[in-house]
């Protein structure tokens, strides 16, 4: 059961296919809206975003947040792609948890990142 980001546009930050404890997956069609020129690079956010929100999925806490990300983008991606996030939560303390995750394309993987996640007390938007 997903208990976070439920309003979010699955079209642009991906379709979740697993949610297991501490773990997620996600997959994301490219779209032509998503290219950043002619020749249908897509741009990173779009990237970044899928992986993201599979990482706030491995986490599936209704408060949790991103604190920050250290990610590295490997392989370009164009439209027409189709990407899959896997994300791990590899340490958790207390309301902090890491959370370790790759996108691929096919057996490539386009990018990697760790992103540090946070579960407060009330929703950062009533806080």
């Amino acid at each position: 059961m997903i208990n976070t980001h439920k309003k979010i546009n699955r079209h642009l930050c991906g379709e979740p296919i697993k949610v297991a404890e501490n773990m997620a997956e996600v997959v994301l069609e490219v779209t032509e809206e998503m290219a950043a020129d002619e020749k249908g690079l897509v741009h990173g956010g779009f990237i970044f975003g899928l992986a993201d929100y599979a990482a706030m999925l491995a986490v599936n806490h209704p408060n949790v947040v991103l604190g920050a990300a250290s990610v590295r983008f490997l392989k370009p991606v164009k439209v027409g792609d189709r990407l899959r996030a896997v994300a791990s939560v590899v340490e958790s303390r207390g309301k902090k948890y890491k959370v370790i995750v790759k996108v691929k394309k096919g057996e490539d993987v386009v990018f990697d990142g760790e992103f540090v996640a946070i579960v407060p007390e009330k929703h950062v938007l009533e806080m």
